[in-house]
């Protein structure tokens, strides 16, 4: 599991929505089957192998934010690609758009 260790890669998308909480709770109990999944102060963690990706719910600004980290470029690159794609796929009638900026960054967790 991802943790204690020092994040090298991450990415974050903003994506604007009316439900945020909605799609950050579904995606975190749908998710949360395979991974581990909690609530967070701000919305949720999942939590793969060598990666996560914090759900950041912002009910008055109608976004969610996706901030993913991981060790290294295919995990970074997998972690946004399941979150990314199921987000796309529930709100596909509200025609939500998932559009990753990555960079690198050095944090201790």
């Amino acid at each position: 599991m991802f943790g204690g260790i020092t994040t090298t890669l991450a990415g974050r998308a903003t994506v604007a929505t009316a439900a945020p909480a909605r799609y950050a709770k579904q995606l975190a109990a749908h998710l949360g089957r395979k991974l581990a999944a909690e609530p967070t102060a701000t919305g949720y963690r999942l939590a793969f192998d060598a990666g996560r990706c914090d759900l950041v719910v912002d009910e008055p600004g109608a976004t969610l934010t996706l901030n993913a980290a991981a060790d290294d470029a295919g995990m970074l690159s997998r972690v946004e690609n399941v979150v990314g794609s199921h987000l796309v796929r529930f709100g596909s009638r509200s025609e939500l758009v998932v559009e990753w900026s990555t960079g690198n960054r050095h944090e201790a967790e």
